[in-house]
């Protein structure tokens, strides 16, 4: 958590962003609702190296502390928002704020069956982490659910109870806390291990043999973005003449185009693609600057 003082505007999870110019500003008054910013990307990249880089490490690392296409991915997602800090922002109350913070979620089963429980987690990423830190951090929590059915506190447990309620109860509640919401004063506890307070959300569907697709953004919460990972294929291209085996992965990004204009973001989807042709940039810090 960030030690900075807190100034007038700031919010106990971000500060307030005094450098919005004056078209950004009336981007957001003319779409007031973060559903209405929505800017979808599809993107296919070249992770040829990245599966070299993988296969590498499963040689050299047990099953307990394997290294996934998914921890990669979480990592190289956390150096871009360090490098290109616009993507840790977001609106609420027609303002712009930053969060204090590098957090990335994603949704788990605690069991691999369709009837199984979905269960969030969040998994901050300071600055001195990378691939290797990163890597023990989720495996550390998905195992404390899979092996310990130890579901977490904050917002998993609120949601199991408010969400049971009938409706005469339940819809009030939670148009209190839709209000709170946009007002930045929403409890801790349902804060707390709630995705839609984090910088992204992320969601690895290649495990389902399914190409990258887009997922709206919520109106309630502070995460202005989410990113698909799709399933790495094979694929025979020409290369000077000759034909080479390479991997590609699709990428679905949905991201509230209101924070950033197309140029910031088209540039941002460059440096992940460059990092993940470089895979070992991973293991240096994740606030280490790149410069692509």
């Amino acid at each position: 958590m960030s030690n900075e003082i807190r100034k007038f505007g700031d919010r106990r999870d971000a500060k307030l962003c005094r450098d919005i110019t004056g078209m950004a500003q009336i981007c957001i008054d003319l779409k007031p609702k973060r559903s209405l910013g929505e800017l979808y990307v599809n993107q296919k990249y070249d992770v040829t190296n990245l599966v070299e880089y993988i296969n590498k490490y499963k040689k050299i690392r047990d099953e307990e502390n394997k290294i996934t296409y998914f921890h990669a991915f979480v990592t190289a997602v956390a150096k871009v928002i360090y490098n290109r800090p616009l993507l840790n922002r977001f609106v609420a109350n027609r303002h712009v704020y930053e969060h204090n913070d590098v957090s990335l979620s994603f949704v788990m089963k605690t069991e691999f069956n369709d009837k199984s429980e979905e269960i969030m987690v969040i998994t901050p990423v300071e600055k001195d982490d990378n691939i290797f830190t990163v890597s023990d951090k989720i495996r550390s929590k998905v195992n404390k659910v899979r092996k310990k059915g130890d579901t977490g506190k904050g917002a998993n447990d609120a949601i199991q109870i408010i969400g049971k309620l009938p409706n005469l109860i339940r819809v009030p509640i939670v148009g209190l806390f839709k209000f709170l919401d946009q007002k930045g004063l929403l409890p801790g506890f349902l804060v707390e291990d709630n995705l839609y307070y984090s910088s992204m959300v992320l969601s690895n569907i290649g495990t389902l043999k399914c190409g990258g697709i887009y997922h709206n953004v919520t109106d309630f919460g502070t995460c202005s973005g989410l990113i698909t990972m799709g399933e790495i294929k094979e694929e025979v291209v020409k290369e000077n003449g000759k034909d080479v085996t390479k991997y590609y992965c699709e990428f679905g990004v949905t991201i509230d185009e209101r924070i950033a204009d197309g140029f910031y973001m088209i540039k941002s989807l460059q440096l992940l693609q460059y990092i993940l042709n470089r895979p070992e940039l991973l293991e240096g810090r994740a606030d280490e600057k790149i410069e692509n």
